[in-house]
């Protein structure tokens, strides 16, 4: 499985510590957590770097509770991928810079805030990876852009800004509009990343929505990518119900199969390759990542 590196899209999801299925008992700290994760598997997503930015003390206690060559994805801060972001987490300075009237809203977007304000935000983010850069655990930023995010030359636009802001960053493009895969766009989609050494990520999700992405195996760059969203679909755009159920999903064993026998000849066209189980409901992502690894580790069937 050289080169694969299979992980969750979260370490510390409510519903898995409540499960008491993968931590033992008295693994009950986030350090103690972590570093158990950590010697299950080679790979983790942070996504609550999606909700509050990053910062550095935190990813520099990340470095120092994981192996050397342990590898952090980090999902991008929500107002830099154009979604709602809650105003409580905007840096206090940035606070300062916007109409009050924002503050009291549900979500503050980029378009509200001032070019100084939003140049603010890029730099603390930024700022907050430098721990993981420089040991050499940061494997990608993912970059997931909402379902209004639609084709089009403002959307590349704002593809390579992104790019322009983290240039010595890996980046990571995920894609929630099943259009920027359809057959008018794929080859523009696909050549736009590859040509600026982007990684495209490919999704399983459910399909028959309007964000449904096509399952695809596409290597765009260097690293590869695939994120399991589980197939619920019922849940997948249902209204208010927490993300955990949004990906109650478990993959069985010949669904995993079918993505082991693609992702072996992605991989073949990739320096590396990331598989994420964002399925994160009670133990299900955990189950379903050793299974991928044992599928990966030898023949498949």
């Amino acid at each position: 499985m050289a080169g694969i590196l299979v992980g969750t899209s979260s370490w510390t999801d409510a519903t898995l510590i409540k499960s008491g299925a993968f931590y033992p008992p008295g693994v009950n700290t986030a350090e103690k957590r972590l570093a158990f994760y950590a010697s299950n598997f080679p790979l983790v997503e942070v996504d609550s770097s999606y909700y509050y930015l990053p910062t550095q003390r935190n990813a520099a206690l990340w470095v120092t509770r994981t192996p050397p060559d342990f590898v952090f994805n980090i999902k991008a801060y929500s107002l830099l991928t154009q979604h709602p972001t809650r105003p409580d987490s905007l840096p206090p300075q940035v606070k300062e810079m916007v109409d009050p009237a924002l503050l009291t809203k549900g979500g503050v977007y980029i378009s509200d805030l001032p070019p100084e304000a939003v140049d603010i935000v890029w730099d603390e983010f930024r700022t907050a990876l430098l721990p993981l850069d420089s040991a050499g655990k940061l494997g990608a930023v993912l970059l997931q852009f909402p379902p209004w995010f639609v084709p089009g030359r403002r959307s590349r636009d704002y593809i390579l800004e992104c790019k322009e802001r983290m240039p010595t960053i890996p980046l990571a493009v995920e894609f929630r509009r099943g259009d920027w895969m359809d057959e008018a766009h794929r080859d523009a989609t696909l050549g736009l990343l590859a040509d600026n050494g982007l990684t495209y990520v490919n999704v399983d999700e459910p399909q028959g929505f309007a964000s449904s992405v096509p399952p695809t195996a596409e290597a765009t760059a260097d690293l590869a990518m695939v994120r399991f969203h589980g197939r619920n679909v019922e849940t997948w755009e249902a209204k208010g119900i927490t993300a955990a159920e949004r990906f109650r999903y478990l993959y069985n064993q010949t669904e995993l199969i079918h993505w082991a026998r693609r992702v072996r000849e992605m991989a073949s066209k990739a320096g590396s390759t990331h598989l994420l189980m964002n399925n994160c409901y009670r133990n299900y992502a955990v189950m379903n990542a050793k299974q991928m690894m044992d599928l990966l580790g030898g023949p498949i069937s």
